[in-house]
Parts: C-alpha cells; structure tokens; sequence
C-alpha cells in the first residue's frame, strides 16, 4: 500500500527557513525518483534514487532536496524564503503514482505560507 505523509510546513516571515519531511510507506520509494511538487502540479525540486538532486530555476540556491532511503524518508530545507513560494507542498514519485481510479494519487500536503 503507498502512503505519502508530508510534514513541517508552517507560517514563516520572508528570508526565513523551513524543512519539509515526507514520510513514504511502500517499497517503491527506495527505487524511484522522488520530487517536491507545489499545488500537485510544479515539480520543484527532484532527486534520484542515488541522490542527484535537480531544482527548478525559481528555487535553486534556496532550496536543498535530501533522502534517506533507510529511513523512506525526503527532505526539503528551504531556506531565504520568498512570498512567492506560499503554496502547499506534496511529495511524490517524479511522474506521480497513478491511482486505481486513473488520476494521480497524492498526500494530504503541507502547507507553506511566507509572510510578514
């Protein structure tokens, strides 16, 4: 069964930090590419099974993806935080899991929101 729980969102003034956790349940984690998406729909920040972390252009600099694969475990750190990155944030497969119904299965998210 695939089970994607994110965490450590929360409300933080601009420049500040946060670090997002996603906790994956499923043997597909260890073997797949994983990503950050934002609103279940821009892929932001990716790595791969070994570790090859790939940022999209708004969050490079700022943004640092990490994995455990021991522990089924993604990380984002976030730092210099801009208004701009207000959204929610999902974590996923890059290419999300298809679910039974035929659309994209995802978590329940977590909120980031960047204001002062």
């Amino acid at each position: 069964q695939v089970l994607l729980v994110e965490s450590g969102g929360g409300l933080v003034q601009p420049g500040g930090s946060l670090r997002l956790s996603c906790a994956a349940s499923g043997d597909f984690f260890s073997i797949s590419p994983m990503g950050w998406y934002r609103q279940k729909r821009d892929l932001i920040a990716s790595i791969s099974k070994d570790g090859t972390p790939n940022y999209a252009d708004s969050v490079k600099g700022r943004f640092t993806i990490s994995r455990d694969n021991a522990k089924n475990t993604m990380y984002l750190q976030m730092n210099s935080l801009k208004p701009e990155d207000t959204a929610e944030y999902y974590c996923n497969t890059v290419g999300p899991i298809a679910d039974v119904s035929g659309g994209n299965y995802w978590g329940q998210g977590t909120q980031v929101t960047v204001s002062s």
